[in-house]
């Protein structure tokens, strides 16, 4: 068995040699293969780019959708033991604890986590599991912990402190979140070493509900199941006013603010990120009324029997260039590149807008398509990966732990950096990076290799052998020393400054330059390794 592997791994390098010298896979026409490598590695890179700006523009739907999904409130009808008379409260539906680590952390993570399936999918019934799907989800984890937490720290006003005020719940997900990285290096290297057993997936795939359970029961203060910390004190006004996303966040909300005052109105920001109360009594949500006044209700009423009205609509706005805010641009050559930034935007405006207002059902149609368009952008990103690499002779993996990885994490860039300026605390950008972390691996890793494990065993009663297993286990061993220091200079902050973000200006430019530096570190003697470089 050990020669029939080692045959195998050889035959896949000598394919990718060969494919070095020439390529003879192709995107949408076979001419495409009478052109010079290196003209088509550019055309290559160029659509990665251009998927990765689709993965962005198609984010701003997704939040509004899931914004919809979580202010879901459901009649409650209680009979009073005084009175006997019937109170009806309306209480939230989805714990917003867990809807950090299902809703949020799962739909940021989703563009990674549809590569790895997809990935899985194509390599059914192969000797060994695809790496570019795992390649992806570790790079994805390092770029989240790092640059993320490096733009996190710099959003809050010079001065500003934002601190964690629930520990506990962070403690609880930073845990599992480490947890995961030294179960996959445990599965990898000690267990069975190479090799991954259907149990380990199965056991892999399992723990995201452990997660899910723990970090409900510390949201709740279960006795034994949860840490012994108090929550910090919690401002009056949790959520901050409402900011016009006209005047800032231009990229990300380009096309789609129209839509958003067309379909919800002016509404106040519904936070769909860990809100807590200041005492321990339970959740208290200050975004959303608990009781519905009959206004919405009406107006609600209308705007169900407009969903036609105001599908039309998106497709109009998708259709429309705005050249009036092009025009209040004083600069020519800014105002020129916003109006080409437009129409660089034009197709996947007018892609998304298939998507349904966010309002039927309570969100949940318009999330769900959200997460189908991004599963078709995350196929065609595949096969603009295998290009490269089949093009250019760069190692898969190499391409996995930058260019997707940093792709792919744009949504969780988008959400946490959104949290870090909106929130009056820290909790809600740094839980969706440790939450995100975790899906990441229990779901992004362990769902595709359940998929091959299942087939393997049920197929040919073998096991799912790990290609380049090394230079992944390699890459664990380095991001887990280097969230280390990332950690330990969160704490530092916290100890010195009082807080995990913002803080005096310098200081925060310090701490972000020093995170870039640890993503540097790892994507480098990562991409190195991976290569047989050292």
């Amino acid at each position: 068995m050990v020669s029939i592997l080692n045959q195998t791994e050889e035959l896949h390098e000598s394919s990718n040699v060969l494919g070095h010298i020439r390529c003879g896979s192709y995107f949408l026409f076979s001419g495409e293969t009478t052109l010079s490598d290196g003209f088509r590695a550019t055309l290559y890179f160029l659509g990665l780019a251009y998927c990765f700006i689709g993965l962005s523009a198609i984010t701003a739907r997704f939040f509004l959708s899931m914004e919809n999904v979580v202010k879901h409130s459901r009649k409650v009808v209680e009979i009073d033991p005084v009175t006997n008379s019937e109170i009806i409260t309306y209480k939230k539906v989805w714990n917003f604890t867990i809807a950090d680590i299902s809703l949020l952390a799962f739909g940021t993570s989703f563009p990674q986590i549809s590569l790895a399936t997809i990935d899985a999918i194509r390599n059914v019934g192969e000797l060994y599991a695809g790496g570019l799907g795992p390649g992806t989800l570790v790079g994805s984890a390092a770029f989240d912990l790092f640059p993320i937490h490096a733009v996190c720290v710099l959003m809050p006003k010079a001065g500003e402190l934002k601190k964690i005020a629930d520990l506990g719940v962070w403690l609880v997900e930073l845990i599992w979140s480490f947890w995961a990285y030294i179960w996959l290096y445990i599965i990898l290297e000690v267990w069975s070493p190479k090799v991954i057993t259907l149990w380990e997936a199965l056991l892999t795939v399992l723990q995201y509900g452990l997660l899910l359970l723990h970090a409900y029961a510390q949201d709740k203060r279960w006795p034994y199941l949860s840490l012994p910390m108090p929550r910090g004190d919690r401002p009056d006004e949790w959520v901050p006013a409402e900011i016009d996303p006209s005047k800032e966040d231009n990229d990300v909300y380009d096309g789609y603010d129209d839509i958003a005052r067309t379909e919800l109105g002016n509404r106040n920001i519904v936070d769909i990120f860990s809100i807590h109360s200041a005492n321990d009594s339970g959740v208290n949500y200050h975004a959303v009324s608990d009781v519905p006044p009959e206004s919405s209700r009406t107006k609600a009423n209308a705007e169900n029997s407009n969903v036609f009205s105001i599908w039309k609509q998106q497709f109009m706005d998708a259709l429309v260039l705005e050249t009036a805010e092009a025009r209040k641009v004083d600069s020519v050559l800014l105002r020129i590149a916003k109006l080409f930034w437009q129409l660089i935007l034009a197709p996947w405006r007018l892609l998304f807008a298939f998507v349904p207002p966010c309002h039927i059902a309570h969100g949940w149609v318009a999330f769900t398509c959200s997460l189908m368009f991004i599963s078709g952008v995350a196929y065609i990103v595949t096969r603009f990966t295998d290009l490269i690499s089949c093009v250019t002779g760069i190692n898969p993996y190499v391409i996995a732990f930058t260019a997707l990885a940093a792709g792919t994490s744009w949504p969780d860039l988008v959400a946490s950096k959104i949290a870090a300026e909106r929130q009056l605390t820290a909790d809600s950008a740094i839980a969706n990076i440790t939450c995100s972390n975790s899906v990441n691996i229990y779901v992004g890793i362990g769902v595709p290799w359940l998929i091959d494990t299942v087939y393997n065993y049920v197929a040919y009663k073998e096991p799912l052998y790990i290609q380049n297993a090394t230079g992944l286990s390699f890459s664990l061993l380095m991001f887990f020393a280097t969230s280390v220091g990332c950690i330990a200079v969160l704490v530092l902050r916290r100890l010195v400054l009082g807080a995990e973000l913002g803080g005096p200006r310098v200081w925060a430019w310090l701490t972000s330059v020093y995170f870039m530096l640890l993503w540097l570190v790892f994507v480098t003697l990562s991409s190195l390794k991976v290569s047989g470089l050292i």
